[in-house]
C-alpha cells in the first residue's frame, strides 16, 4: 500500500516512518510513504503557499496552485508505481467522521493521497476540483492536518496483513466488533491490594470469553450507549 501526503511539514511523518508498528510494517514492505511539500511547487522567491482571504477575516488561506501541483505529482507517482491513483482525502474538522468501518475500507486500497492543510483554510476551488473526500478525526480543531493524517495512517497500516505480530490484536480491539474493548490485566496478580479478576486466572477459556464480552457490553453501555444498538 502507498500513502502520499501533501504537507508543508514532511518531517512530522517520521513519527510513522521511523517508529513503532508502522515503521516495522515499512521494513516488511507492507506500505510506503511519500511526502510532497507544496512549497516545492510554489512560485516566487519566498515560495509562498498562502495568502489573505478574499472578503477579509482572520488567518491565511492556502493557495490552490501549489497544492494542485503537489497532488498532481503524488498521483503521477502512484501511476508510475504501476497502479491507478487512489482517492485524495483532505483532513478537516468539517469532514465525515472517521470510524472503524471506513478505516477497514481504506486499508483495502492500493494508494491514498492525504492533504494536510494549514493556516485558516484551503481554497475551496482546490477542494472542489482535486479532493474526493474530507475526513474528520473528531469534533475539535488542531493546528493542521498532519496530526489527523498521522492518526489515519496508523489506523490503516495496523490493519494490513502482517503489520501486527499477532493478527488477533486487530480483531479484538475497540470497535472491531462494534463494542469498546474490555479491561485488561497483567502482572503482578495483586497491585496495591487489588487482585486480577479470578476468572482470568481460571484457565477456563469459555468463561473468560464470556466475561470479556460482558465487560465490553458494560463499558460500552456506560461510555458509548449509541454503539450498543448497532452491536
Amino acid at each position: 500500500m502507498r500513502f502520499d501526503v501533501v504537507t508543508i511539514f514532511p518531517g512530522m511523518f517520521d513519527a510513522v516512518s521511523a517508529h513503532g508498528i508502522t515503521a516495522r510494517a515499512i521494513e516488511r514492505g507492507l506500505w510506503e510513504l511519500h511526502c510532497w511539500n507544496p512549497r516545492d511547487f510554489a512560485a516566487g522567491a519566498y515560495r509562498s503557499v498562502d495568502d489573505r482571504p478574499y472578503g477579509g477575516g482572520p488567518g491565511m488561506v492556502m493557495m490552490p496552485e501549489p497544492l494542485a501541483a503537489a497532488i498532481g505529482a503524488a498521483r503521477a507517482g502512484q501511476r508510475g508505481a504501476g497502479g491507478a491513483p487512489g482517492p485524495v482525502i483532505h483532513l478537516s474538522p468539517r469532514g465525515r467522521p472517521l470510524d472503524h468501518a471506513r478505516v477497514v475500507a481504506l486499508a483495502a486500497l492500493p494508494a491514498i493521497t492525504l492533504l494536510a492543510g494549514r493556516y485558516e483554510a484551503v481554497d475551496q476551488r482546490l477542494l472542489d476540483r482535486y479532493v474526493d473526500e474530507e475526513v474528520s478525526v473528531g469534533d475539535f480543531v488542531v493546528s493542521g492536518g498532519e496530526l489527523p493524517a498521522l492518526m489515519l495512517i496508523d489506523a490503516v497500516v495496523r490493519l494490513l496483513p502482517g503489520a501486527l505480530n499477532d493478527e488477533r490484536s486487530a480483531l479484538e480491539e475497540s470497535f472491531a466488533n462494534g463494542l469498546l474493548d474490555c479491561p485488561h490485566y497483567t502482572r503482578p496478580e495483586v497491585f496495591e491490594g487489588v487482585a486480577v479478576p479470578p476468572v482470568l486466572t481460571s484457565g477456563h477459556h469459555l468463561r473468560i470469553a464470556r466475561w470479556r464480552r460482558e465487560q465490553s457490553l458494560a463499558v460500552t453501555a456506560a461510555r458509548r450507549p449509541d454503539l450498543i444498538e448497532r452491536a
